[in-house]
């Protein structure tokens, strides 16, 4: 593709459309991962986090209909969003036909601080492909040793673990002596102000980890991941880390001209072996 390894500024709606056109019609997207504004009230740059609720479920359903025709008929669509609005996007993806393989709650190992409700320390994200029966899904790359390894001694147990389950979760105070946060769970923070791999720029940065996870289980190398709400460009820095092709979309300048920032700064600790 002519804008593959790159990161596009515009709408992902009119985007998408333009790079459908370009590929003849057809899906060129092996995996899509899309962490969209909450509608939650957010101060991003460019984009107003905070409209009726009938405008962003139809903007929901508009670019959710857009990444589906983007997709190859192999790939796989990942979706973060929060509690508000997790319902609406799973009724969405049935509508669009998508078919689901996990609803993940990602447990952060601290949540936001409230004084009048449960603090909210969670976001859900959706694991969607196209055909359940044609799909990527490198099971070994995520492999971990289980229970019946590593406590009870069964035969019966897969010489090479087991897969996660689908709640990443455990702060180090709550495990029990049956087994470690990495054993058995997805042990990740959200990027904290104060974490070394915060970009600054973006308030809503992805975990590296997460994103590595994901795209080592559902891509091969040399397959195309497309994030339509670049952000800070997370995924793109990460897929092409992992020798993954790459478009990211993004509506606002300055996002972009700061992520392909972070994006030749990775590169070049990607090439010193740093």
């Amino acid at each position: 593709m002519k804008q593959e390894n790159s990161i596009i500024q515009g709408d992902c709606v009119a985007v998408l459309a333009d790079l459908l056109k370009e590929q003849g019609g057809k899906g060129f997207a092996d995996l899509i991962f899309a962490d969209p504004p909450f509608n939650i009230g957010y101060e991003y740059d460019e984009y107003h986090d905070k409209v009726d609720h009938e405008e962003y479920v139809g903007w929901t359903k508009k670019w959710m209909k857009a990444c589906v025709n983007a997709l190859s008929d192999h790939g796989s669509f990942w979706i973060a969003i929060g509690d508000d609005y997790a319902a609406e996007v799973r009724i969405v993806a049935r509508e669009l036909k998508l078919v689901m393989r996990n609803w993940i709650i990602w447990y952060y190992t601290f949540g936001q601080s409230t004084r009048k409700k449960f603090a909210r320390s969670h976001t859900h994200i959706f694991y969607f492909v196209k055909d359940k029966k044609n799909f990527v899904f490198n099971d070994e790359a995520i492999r971990v040793p289980s229970a019946r390894q590593t406590t009870y001694n069964d035969k019966r147990a897969h010489p090479k673990g087991k897969v996660p389950d689908d709640t990443w979760i455990l702060r180090p105070q709550e495990v029990t002596e049956a087994f470690e946060p990495g054993e058995d769970t997805w042990h990740i923070s959200r990027v904290c102000g104060t974490f070394k791999e915060r970009a600054g720029f973006h308030g809503c940065q992805m975990p590296e980890k997460l994103l590595a996870r994901i795209i080592e289980t559902v891509t091969n190398p040399g397959h195309l991941v497309l994030d339509p709400f670049s952000g800070s460009g997370t995924t793109v820095v990460v897929a092409n880390s992992l020798g993954r092709r790459f478009i990211g979309i993004e509506l606002s300048e300055q996002y972009v001209a700061q992520s392909k920032s972070r994006l030749k700064d990775s590169e070049s600790l990607f090439d010193t072996g740093s």
